[in-house]
């Protein structure tokens, strides 16, 4: 068994850390910038806690480099779950760590480009490719869904190549679809509402991340994996028409 360093404290400058929030609330960041590594740590330690269901524990959630526990103080001392946290991780190299089980890829049908991605030859121009080489590369392999934040059950999409780690839009563009494919700082988000952004648009799903009226409204989890394939406007369009539950032509297995 790898067994890794102590925990830091808040001050130390080294990962992970582990920091009480509030009265009912322990985070530990596994590092203070994106990293694949840090990511893969957050959400396989969030699965080890959910695991030993520790009693108190109300609920656990995951940022893009943190894991978040929110705990009842009267069932359970700070510093006891304190205790329990620094004896797990250090109990093994989480940045090594398996993904959670139960993972799901999604295979997402996108249009690139026009009227449906605007920004692609803005985007392409940033990273260095023509929009055929730039579409090419965000369709060639799977990306992982890290977090889910800013609207309900919105994806955050990564981490794409160095190249790709371009800054957001000094201006806000005024608004994009729901289902709208977006890019900047090495991730993908496709948007559950319509909404404006600072993110740069490069393409169209009809998948809808969020589902109010069904029995899970969050259609992706964290740890999830999507892999977008390139269509047409019209058969994306065609698609959406002929899928009431907005699936947007969408498939899904387990990977796990």
């Amino acid at each position: 068994m790898t067994v890794s360093s102590p925990p830091a404290s808040p001050r130390s400058g080294r990962f992970p850390r582990v920091a009480t929030v509030g009265l009912s609330g322990l985070l530990v960041q596994f590092s203070d910038r994106l990293d694949e590594a840090a990511n893969r740590a957050a959400l396989a330690f969030r699965a080890a806690i959910d695991v030993e269901a520790w009693e108190g524990v109300a609920e656990t959630a995951t940022s893009l480099t943190s894991t978040f526990l929110r705990f009842d103080p009267l069932q359970l001392a700070p510093d006891d779950l304190s205790a329990r946290v620094t004896t797990l991780l250090a109990s093994r190299d989480w940045s090594a760590a398996d993904l959670p089980q139960r993972r799901r890829r999604w295979r997402v049908p996108v249009a690139f480009g026009g009227e449906a991605g605007p920004q692609l030859d803005e985007v392409a121009g940033l990273v260095g490719l023509s929009p055929e080489d730039a579409a090419a590369q965000i369709t060639a392999q799977p990306v992982r869904v890290q977090t889910i934040g800013f609207a309900p059950g919105q994806p955050y999409l990564g981490t794409l190549p160095e190249a790709w780690d371009i800054p957001r839009q000094t201006d806000l563009t005024p608004m994009v679809p729901q289902g709208a494919l977006v890019v900047a700082i090495r991730q993908l988000i496709v948007f559950s509402n319509a909404t404006q952004t600072g993110w740069r648009q490069i393409g169209l799903t009809g998948f809808r991340c969020f589902r109010p009226d069904a029995a899970a409204p969050f259609a992706l989890n964290a740890g999830d994996d999507i892999q977008f394939t390139p269509v047409s406007a019209d058969v994306l369009h065609r698609m959406i028409e002929d899928d009431p539950e907005g699936m947007g032509g969408a498939t899904v297995e387990a990977l796990s």
